[in-house]
């Protein structure tokens, strides 16, 4: 998983070094295998590593290249880098590792900003090109790692989690009244490039920032779903579309494979996870670790599904492992639960795959998991009541189905005066306070704050 952090600074001065061991050390739990602090000039850089590809201390970082020109720290997996190294290799460059975090730096080297484009992966890195004095900052596609962002007068910091630029200290703390809007309505989600503290902020997924010596910034949206049919496609049936889906999840675990270490899978016998044993068996992976999670039954609900696990590891021969969970075991786990989150989220399941994740990490550094896939194929409930509507009803759909509470509930809590006017969300709660009703819901709320 690896975790990194850092300071630039834009006023003259040496980053805080202390600040940046603060933050490297809260990253621990991301990078038990190694630690490094690298600093030069105006920038200094911070890693914690998770050994997954090469080994050896050859992929230890902060990395530079041997030339010294160009310095950076990564956090992920680029899936393809085996090949863009070869194609790094044609184009003259010469590699002293065998990581992809090597392949990240002549990426960048050879195609500048543009090297993202030849990505495939999950992946947050900070570059420093030290012949311009820029700092590169880079998100995946789909936001999968995080990279978290404190600016203060005459200094940027960033981490890889929220708690870790905490650590640093002078963060403004206090809760962004647009953020916990957000929290409030879609399930605990903060939208990039907010955090619920006003303070930090977050790059947004898909995105380059370059840093310029003097502070200025500037965005590159390098990719963006355009949300439309392609016309090639208009012509599939059932059967084409399901050929399709197999050949994409075949090349997506395929991609997965590219580990130094043993992977395994959190298997809870769903569709989902089921797949991806069955997939990685057809991609000739032996010796699969599969890991379930399951609870003592309470009020005549089963607790389990360790009966549907179970089928799937026995088909495909898998190494299981199972944990059984007491149930007085969840309550005192809470709270490791929630130091673990890089923000605040809720999830009925959030306590159980920690605990699992805990067990996991005994036997095993990288595992797959079926993570996503409602978001992908429609399974969440809110999917068909949102399809079954006309068109031109569908934002409101959208809010009648998907939010967790209405504006007028909101509004005891993010008063509309605080959120700016150029805001969606400000905008989205003022349209609302028109409303008849809207007032004395207010109203009432303020009369409980007096």
């Amino acid at each position: 998983m690896c975790g990194l952090s850092g300071e630039i600074r834009f006023d003259g001065g040496r980053p805080d070094l202390a600040a940046v061991e603060r933050m490297t050390d809260r990253l621990a739990a991301r990078g038990p295998d190694g630690r490094g602090v690298w600093s030069q000039g105006a920038v200094a850089l911070g890693h914690r590593r998770l050994k997954i590809i090469d080994l050896s201390e050859c992929g230890a970082q902060p990395m530079a290249d041997s030339a010294g020109r160009i310095t950076g720290v990564f956090n992920g997996c680029v899936y393809n880098y085996k090949e863009l190294r070869e194609e790094l290799r044609g184009l003259g460059h010469r590699f002293f590792s065998d990581s992809d975090t090597e392949v990240v730096l002549k990426a960048y080297q050879q195609w500048g900003t543009d090297c993202v484009d030849h990505f495939y992966g999950m992946f947050a890195f900070v570059i420093v090109d030290q012949d311009t004095g820029r700092v590169v900052l880079g998100r995946d596609r789909l936001g999968i790692k995080p990279l978290y962002l404190a600016r203060s007068p005459g200094r940027l910091r960033f981490a890889s989690s929220l708690p870790a630029l905490l650590a640093g200290g002078g963060v403004d703390t206090s809760l962004d009244p647009v953020a916990l809007h957000q929290y409030m309505s879609w399930h605990a989600t903060v939208a990039a490039p907010r955090t619920i503290l006003s303070g930090v902020r977050k790059l947004p997924a898909a995105t380059v920032r370059v840093v310029e010596p003097d502070g200025r910034e500037r965005d590159i949206r390098y990719w963006q779903p355009s949300y439309s049919r392609v016309p090639e496609h208009a012509g599939l049936g059932a059967d084409d579309w399901r050929d399709a889906v197999l050949d994409a999840l075949r090349t997506a675990v395929r991609r997965r494979m590219v580990a130094d270490v043993p992977v395994g899978v959190l298997l809870s016998g769903g569709l989902d996870s089921s797949l991806i044993v069955a997939l990685l068996a057809d991609e000739g992976q032996t010796d699969l670790a599969t890991f379930s999670v399951g609870f003592e039954s309470e009020g005549g609900v089963e607790g389990d599904e360790f009966h549907y696990s179970d089928l799937v590891a026995r088909h495909f021969g898998t190494d299981h492992h199972q944990l059984m969970v007491p149930s007085d075991r969840v309550s005192t786990a809470l709270d490791a639960a929630v130091e673990a989150m890089s923000e605040p989220m809720i999830s009925h399941d959030v306590v159980a795959f920690h605990l699992l994740s805990e067990q996991v990490a005994k036997e095993v550094k990288v595992v797959q998991s079926g993570q996503g896939a409602d978001e992908v194929f429609a399974g969440y409930h809110w999917y068909p009541d949102m399809a079954a509507v006309p068109r031109e009803r569908a934002p409101e759909a959208y809010v009648e189905t998907y939010f967790d509470r209405s504006h007028g509930d909101l509004t005891g809590i993010v008063r509309p005066h605080m959120l700016p006017e150029h805001d969606v969300s400000g905008r989205f709660v003022r349209e609302h306070m028109a409303r008849p009703g809207a007032e004395t819901a207010l109203d009432a709320a303020l009369r409980l704050d007096a």
